[in-house]
């Protein structure tokens, strides 16, 4: 027997780590895949997941924990194609060390990912997000600095981890002021900042002194947010400014809307989605084609220029006796119901000596009216 423990020790320290240069989040990723994996296929078959063996992981075990994965965990099918995503790394690794395994592999590799619907994405208006920035309480420390993230996170539209990793050497607020971050795909980039939000970050570096590495937005010990922290500051705030703004109780704020708040700025703005792209660290332009499917000022202009200026509303009627007979034909859907006793109408001359023209639905009262204008 294969055991996996080894492969699976390799793949981290020399795959990812060694040739892939894969980030810490990356890895962090896809060591959470294999936890959940080992867990599931402990509780599967009762084996340890030290003397697990390649064979054990088969395309049915790998099933099953996908389905587990939705139906158990109540995770989404983003979530499950991840997961699938790190578990196909691992077995295209292991197919080069261990071939004497390739039937195995090759069914767990040909497991196929599961579609999922586009949602619309979510943002926040300009009221919205005026509210949001007045939300907390600057009163507090913490209010001043949850205010001056939020501020930084709808004008830039960083990802929630680039703003846990900001430091204070990162933020220049004198002439051209602008923030630095390396970003997704260890990329980095110079993002300007407008002038009020400059005064923010100013105001609370002054109140928040220290040095260059220190992180920009730290807890009250000094340390940097973690990521579920500022999910729940932007939950709290939300909450609060949806006091004031009653169109924000029906949204679900996250970080991440923040990001998309900035960008639909952008395109209102008449930006060009390359420039938002490059703006938002996205890889191709082509991510940015959600926004613009979301704007709806941008499909109401649309409908403005293609509307006949002209159109004049009302239903069509047949100009000609015998176009609006067969126009009131059409008006018989019902072909299953008995036949319903009608006024007799003149005979119609005709070659079909069969059933004709007149269903087992009978006449409709379109088709009487004008088959009677025919013979006058």
């Amino acid at each position: 027997m294969t055991l996996i423990a080894p492969t699976l020790e390799a793949f981290f320290t020399q795959r990812l780590e060694g040739q892939r240069q894969a980030s810490p989040r990356t890895i962090g990723s896809y060591r959470d895949t294999w936890r959940l994996l080992l867990g599931y296929a402990l509780e599967k078959t009762g084996t340890p997941p030290a003397g697990l063996g390649i064979a054990a992981l088969d395309a049915d075990l790998v099933s099953g924990f996908l389905a587990h994965l939705e139906q158990d965990r109540k995770n989404t099918a983003r979530t499950r194609n991840a997961r699938l995503a790190a578990i196909r790394s691992f077995f295209k690794f292991a197919a080069l060390r261990h071939p004497e395994h390739a039937g195995t592999i090759a069914q767990v590799l040909a497991i196929p990912s599961k579609k999922h619907g586009q949602r619309v994405v979510a943002y926040l208006t300009t009221v919205e997000a005026t509210a949001l920035l007045a939300a907390p309480d600057t009163g507090t420390w913490h209010g001043r600095r949850d205010r001056a993230l939020l501020a930084l996170a709808a004008q830039t539209g960083l990802r929630v981890t680039e703003l846990t990793g900001l430091t204070r050497g990162d933020v220049q607020t004198g002439t051209g002021p602008h923030v630095r971050c390396h970003g997704k795909g260890r990329k980095d980039r110079v993002t300007p900042l407008t002038a009020g939000v400059t005064a923010v970050i100013r105001g609370w570096l002054r109140e928040q002194p220290g040095s260059p590495s220190d992180p920009l937005f730290p807890t009250r010990t000094g340390r940097r947010l973690s990521s579920d922290a500022v999910q729940q500051l932007v939950t709290r705030h939300a909450g609060t400014a949806a006091k004031n703004c009653p169109s924000m109780r029906d949204k679900h704020v996250t970080p991440h809307t923040l990001r998309h708040t900035a960008a639909m700025s952008l395109l209102h703005a008449g930006v060009d989605p390359v420039t938002i792209a490059l703006w938002l660290g996205h890889e191709s332009p082509r991510s940015t084609q959600p926004y613009i499917h979301a704007d709806l000022k941008l499909k109401e202009q649309a409908l403005a220029r293609t509307t006949p200026p002209k159109t004049r509303p009302g239903r069509y009627r047949p100009p000609d006796k015998l176009l609006a007979f067969l126009e009131g034909l059409g008006l018989c859907r019902d072909g299953g119901r008995e036949p319903v006793a009608e006024p007799a109408l003149p005979a119609l001359p005709r070659h079909n000596r069969g059933l004709g023209i007149r269903s087992a639905c009978g006449w409709s009262r379109a088709a009487r009216s004008a088959a009677g204008g025919l013979h006058r």
